[in-house]
């Protein structure tokens, strides 16, 4: 009798004949660890990343300038996550089910405000079938009426639906909006009372792929596969990619303008506000942004420690609150934020808080443990997240879709360390006299106002 490890090793063994690659040399390793640097190169005009970290798996991603804010009409980018992984010119999307499935390979599409990513987990030696396959996904993907009123009006729907129903997400949604109003004020997905037949249809939705699958708005980005494998296959799969919009379309593109402001959304399943101000943007120009998120935090990092950063302190034995501070960067803007939910009081109570947190900062009363527990915090954050597959993928492909070039971390976490008291001082003090924006959804009859806590708008 036939064993299942021999039918399910034959299985494999079909799959990988059937793809009209070439045989690949297997390997388990790589065969030096990897510095965590990407290594950049050009591929007939396209734009791609390698890193060789040691281990049996890899990631490779296709990530395209694609986010909301570069739609032309709302729902777009949504409309084209939804279409990816499934019909193409060449497989349909049940064989790209069982195939990858046979494999052990793992697909996901993902849309932030700025790129869309097609992503893929396999094993090492399958990076011939996987490269193959998005760029099927990028190039030959067939947009049919019949799927697209089956699926993508029925997915927006739900995510509308999620989004709506989640205060703290809502919050941060509108907080954008106030901030950038257009651009990445576009909220990640339209609101359910939008004329959604008006603008998103299966025409619209492969008009916006032309554009959008062009060789100068994607790069390919991988995480466990050397350089020049890299480069073979996508020399050889994406030679079809098309180098301009073939029907001469661009991308909607704007330069982020902060703006500031206070919105305000009653809502029955929650309290959040969102108190945030202008931020750095992915080059990393104002590293105090950083740190001051670090020194604001909230969130202890030693289980069982309220921690040192200033808001953890100060709400301490406020029950039912959950407060974090985050600096949110993007290609050519940012935001710092303090997020606030639980019962509208202790919300209410929170913001207050974070004012006198910025004041102390303001101020000079922060002492320097702090300050230097503060930037350590942040140098870490930051080459964590360069380390994390996920997140410097998206990092990698996004800085090479905007600057040409992937970021470099390094380079931001020496900016880091050269923040100091009196920078953060300084900064603080910015912020607080310039215009905040302030979103608050919930039980307005408590939730404050901007003005109540001292902030501008």
């Amino acid at each position: 009798m036939i064993s299942r490890s021999s039918l399910a090793k034959s299985a494999q063994q079909a799959v990988r004949r059937s793809c009209s690659v070439q045989p690949f040399q297997r390997r388990g390793f790589a065969a030096a660890a990897s510095n965590g640097a990407f290594e950049t190169t050009d591929v007939s005009g396209l734009k791609i990343a390698s890193r060789d970290t040691p281990g049996p798996t890899t990631k490779l991603a296709i990530v395209a300038k694609a986010g909301t804010r570069y739609q032309p009409l709302p729902g777009l980018t949504v409309g084209l996550e939804e279409f990816a992984f499934k019909n193409t010119q060449r497989r349909s999307a049940l064989r790209i089910t069982r195939e990858s499935e046979l494999l052990g390979g793992q697909l996901n599409a993902s849309h932030t405000r700025e790129v869309l990513v097609l992503e893929a987990s396999f094993l090492r030696e399958d990076l011939p079938y996987f490269a193959e396959l998005l760029a099927e996904v990028v190039s030959m993907t067939k947009y049919t009426t019949h799927e697209f009123h089956e699926d993508v009006e029925r997915v927006l729907h739900l995510k509308q639906a999620a989004l709506n129903a989640n205060v703290a997400a809502l919050a941060l949604d509108n907080a954008h909006a106030v901030a950038f109003h257009n651009g990445l004020g576009a909220s990640v997905y339209p609101s359910s009372s939008s004329p959604l037949h008006k603008y998103l249809n299966e025409e619209y939705i492969a008009s916006y792929a032309d554009v959008v699958y062009s060789k100068p708005n994607i790069a390919i980005v991988a995480d466990g596969a050397t350089t020049d494998n890299l480069t073979n296959w996508v020399g050889q799969f994406f030679k079809d990619v098309p180098a301009k919009s073939l029907n001469g379309q661009t991308l909607k593109t704007e330069t982020s303008k902060y703006h500031g402001g206070e919105q305000r959304t009653t809502h029955p399943g929650g309290n959040a506000m969102v108190i945030a101000f202008p931020g750095s943007d992915a080059s990393g120009s104002k590293p105090e942004i950083a740190v001051l998120a670090a020194l604001l935090g909230a969130q202890p990092t030693i289980k069982w420690s309220p921690g040192f950063s200033l808001l953890s302190k100060a709400i301490t034995g406020t029950s039912g609150l959950s407060a974090s501070a985050s600096s949110l960067v993007y290609s050519d803007a940012g935001l710092l934020t303090v997020q606030l939910t639980g019962t509208a009081a202790s919300v209410r109570k929170g913001a207050e808080e974070t004012t006198k947190a910025l004041r102390s900062i303001a101020d000079g009363s922060v002492s320097k443990d702090d300050v230097t527990k503060a930037v350590s915090n942040a140098k870490f954050d930051a080459l964590e997240k360069a380390q994390l597959r996920s997140p410097s993928l998206l990092h990698a492909g996004s800085g090479l879709v905007h600057g040409g070039k992937a970021s470099d971390v390094a380079a931001l976490a020496k900016g880091i360390e050269s923040v100091t008291a009196d920078k953060l001082k300084m900064a603080a003090k910015s912020l607080l006299n310039g215009k905040a924006t302030v979103s608050t959804v919930g039980d307005l009859f408590v939730l404050p106002y901007a003005e109540e806590i001292g902030l501008r708008v």
